[in-house]
């Protein structure tokens, strides 16, 4: 099943070549029913090119409605396969269970996210982030659901505003990227509505910066439940969550998922006290409900096994770089595979780019550790690749000045050697940066995950770049 297009930043977006390649690429798919998404502003098309294709009209004709024959299933029946985002390799074929699921679920929403029936929740997503399949889940809290096909930005960021306002939205949900976007901008969503019925932000798919608290109590709403949330597609839920009943603090995840056995190792395997400002490996020590099922086409479980619980025997190794805060909360520094390790220091990404994007002239960023010298096992050296505003031209004086904010407010360890200009940070298709490849480029070494990139072209812009050559 399919949509003939879908509609972005104002415009029609036809898929129906798209659809056509993939249905000659799936000799067992029988039909394919082609939803009229666009209505008459590109239409459906001629069917004709797409193997097996028919009409959404057509498909229902020869059904009458009646009662649905309910069909009662095993607990972990499976519900759907997820793939992974692709950011550290070729994505995984993650199958979710239903019962499993639906408990998280429903745990997430009623419990830490304070869905009740009659509440209106909305989370900007796109259909291939886990966070879509978390937000139909809100059906079963009794949650009425707002969904938003589209750009985020149209009428200069104002437009999901508006949709609060006008659908009495009583649940926002988004990326850190856009809230950082927002404050960029100097957006005031406060000053032009009233959200009266706005009651808990979510935000996940990076940490949630300090400094962007402080933008959605000051520039949002002051009594707001502002919850940063933290998981994955590997368990379609959380192990970071907010709590209604806890105290915000800046900076901070609120506190570990109820029920799921969380903690922080360090190298060899022990837990890292709270407080102690340490970060170690985001671990689960015991099972929980939203566990995978199994990976697709793996029998023996030996890549679902490979992938969780070879770092740590028997226990669910996360791959996040985190540490427990002295209120019980979290701090996630970036991924663990992604940890910059110049002179033997183990640094999380997000430390760097926590700093680099409050500067206004800094649009986005992405922070490597380069092999140097190069050719030698050994050392890395941090480098820094920065997106400007449009217009702007990265200089010595910049350059000077990303280098002292980031020392000031860091370490000297988390300097970057090399501050380097690019026009585009290539991301997946669920709106991640990809670290890992990047660093692979930089090195002359192949991308395994290319298919998994939104924008793969950018990729040439990290390639035999002079500025890295010495």
């Amino acid at each position: 099943m399919t949509v003939d297009g879908y509609w972005y930043n104002g415009k029609a977006i036809p898929m129906g070549d798209k659809v056509a390649e993939i249905a000659a690429k799936l000799p067992t798919v029988e039909r394919v029913v082609v939803i009229p998404y666009l209505g008459g502003a590109a239409g459906p098309g001629d069917l004709s090119r797409i193997r097996g294709a028919v009409s959404w009209d057509a498909f229902l004709a020869p059904h009458a409605a009646g009662p649905i024959d309910y069909v009662e299933l095993p607990f972990a029946h499976p519900l759907y396969i997820l793939y992974s985002s692709g950011t550290t390799g070729v994505p995984k074929c993650i199958v979710h269970g239903a019962g499993g699921t639906l408990l998280q679920h429903l745990k997430e929403h009623r419990l830490h996210g304070d869905v009740k029936r009659g509440d209106r929740l909305f989370y900007y997503t796109t259909c291939g982030w886990m966070m879509w399949n978390w937000l139909v889940s809100g059906l079963a809290a009794g949650a009425t659901l707002l969904l938003y096909d589209g750009s985020p930005f149209v009428r200069a960021g104002r437009v999901l505003w508006d949709y609060a306002d006008e659908e009495r939205m009583t649940h926002f949900g988004t990326s850190a990227k856009y809230i950082d976007a927002l404050k960029k901008i100097a957006l005031v969503p406060r000053k032009d509505y009233t959200l009266a019925t706005l009651s808990t932000m979510f935000s996940t798919g990076s940490p949630l910066a300090p400094e962007s608290f402080d933008y959605v109590y000051q520039c949002v709403k002051d009594d707001l439940a502002l919850a940063s949330i933290s998981g994955g597609t590997d368990i379609v839920a959380c192990f970071g969550i907010g709590n209604p009943t806890m105290p915000v603090w800046r900076g901070e995840i609120q506190c570990r998922g109820l029920g799921m056995a969380v903690d922080v190792y360090d190298e060899d395997g022990s837990p890292i006290p709270p407080g102690k400002g340490e970060r170690g490996e985001l671990v689960c020590t015991r099972p929980f409900p939203s566990m995978p099922v199994g990976f697709w086409n793996d029998p023996d479980d030996a890549k679902y096994r490979a992938a969780y619980f070879e770092r740590f025997p028997g226990v669910w190794c996360h791959g996040d770089y985190t540490e427990i805060t002295a209120h019980g909360g979290l701090v996630i520094h970036g991924r663990s595979d992604a940890t910059l390790n110049p002179g033997g220091v183990r640094i999380g990404t997000a430390e760097i780019y926590r700093q680099v994007e409050q500067l206004d002239e800094v649009v986005e960023s992405l922070v490597i550790g380069q092999d140097w010298p190069p050719g030698e096992v050994g050392d890395v050296r941090v480098v820094l690749f920065v997106k400007l505003r449009d217009g702007l031209a990265l200089d010595a004086a910049l350059v000077d000045r990303i280098q002292k904010h980031i020392r000031a407010n860091t370490t000297p360890r988390h300097v970057p050697a090399k501050v380097v200009q690019v026009t585009d940070i290539p991301r997946t298709k669920s709106n991640k940066i990809v670290e890992l490849a990047v660093r692979n480029v930089v090195h002359g070494r192949p991308v395994k995950n290319v298919d998994a990139l939104a924008n793969p072209e950018a990729l040439e812009q990290f390639r035999d770049r002079v500025e890295l050559k010495s």
